[in-house]
């Protein structure tokens, strides 16, 4: 399994200098990808501009929006574009990840429906592909550029309903299982490959799954005290969240394994606290090499 990194840009007080200087040393520890999440009533920085950023520091590690919220990007054209560019940036090593959203807040200051955003999350996903379909054709008129991948950036969905699972088995190259743990997430990848299969896929459909972290001292402080403050409207499962996140490195190795177990591709390690020791850290905990 491969293991990747979140960016610190959901933390309070993320600084520019910072967030490239750990793009970079993701890139130098091992890890495979760097993850960013995605809010729009929080503090966290928009994905793909922030993507963008990294792309111009790095070289060989992927980017992924682990996930974006989709159905507030309402202009599918604009957001194939951002993508595309994002692709052209770093040759080719984003992963768009998408999903439905679930805060209510969101939608309520983005002027959004929330109802419905499903099936245009669906709608959404045949028109980038259309998009840049034409771009590497060459038609005219056509929202360029072209992505680097003939068939556009890798696409993975998100969520863990029914309807989300069979939307990404029919629409995607894959499926990321968020951040609610090992035992939710093997299911959620049984129920992901059963799809896959009626809906007639070949190959395997690639897992993805997030995960939190913090290392070293107070890292049970940072972990506390972020999860609580950006699940803040999630009642009860906050502490879901809480208990399967890891504060130390025994309990990363073990989050690791059982991932690897629940036959996750690769496993993003969401950051609770914003040093650029904790890159090194767990790059170390883990035995990475650059």
């Amino acid at each position: 399994m491969k293991v990747g990194i979140g960016l610190p840009t959901s933390l309070a007080g993320a600084v520019g200098a910072d967030v490239v200087a750990w793009a970079r040393l993701a890139e130098e520890s091992g890890f495979s990808t760097l993850g960013i999440i995605d809010r729009l009533v929080h503090t966290s920085w928009e994905p793909l501009t922030t993507l963008a950023a990294a792309a111009a520091v790095t070289r060989r590690i992927g980017l992924a929006t682990s996930i974006l919220v989709s159905p507030l990007r309402g202009n599918t054209a604009l957001l194939a574009k951002q993508a595309a560019t994002v692709d052209r940036l770093s040759h080719g090593r984003l992963t768009l990840g998408l999903a439905v959203g679930s805060r209510q807040d969101d939608f309520e200051v983005g002027r959004v429906e929330k109802a419905g955003r499903g099936a245009r999350t669906g709608t959404q996903v045949a028109e980038l592909r259309r998009h840049w379909a034409d771009a590497q054709s060459g038609r005219e008129p056509a929202v360029g550029p072209a992505p680097v991948r003939p068939d556009g950036p890798e696409l993975i969905l998100g969520g863990h309903s029914p309807a989300a699972l069979r939307r990404a088995a029919r629409l995607a190259d894959g499926w990321i299982g968020g951040g609610t743990g090992p035992v939710m997430f093997a299911p959620g990848a049984e129920a992901l490959r059963e799809q896959w299969a009626a809906e007639g896929r070949t190959g395997t459909p690639r897992l993805v799954a997030l995960a939190y972290f913090a290392l070293g001292e107070d890292a049970g402080k940072h972990t506390e005290g972020y999860l609580r403050s950006y699940y803040r409207d999630a009642g009860p499962f906050v502490d879901h969240i809480l208990r399967g996140a890891a504060d130390n490195p025994g309990r990363l190795r073990g989050l690791v394994g059982r991932y690897t177990e629940a036959g996750c591709d690769e496993l993003l390690l969401m950051p609770c606290a914003g040093d650029l020791g904790q890159v090194t850290a767990a790059a170390r905990v883990l035995g990475l090499r650059g």
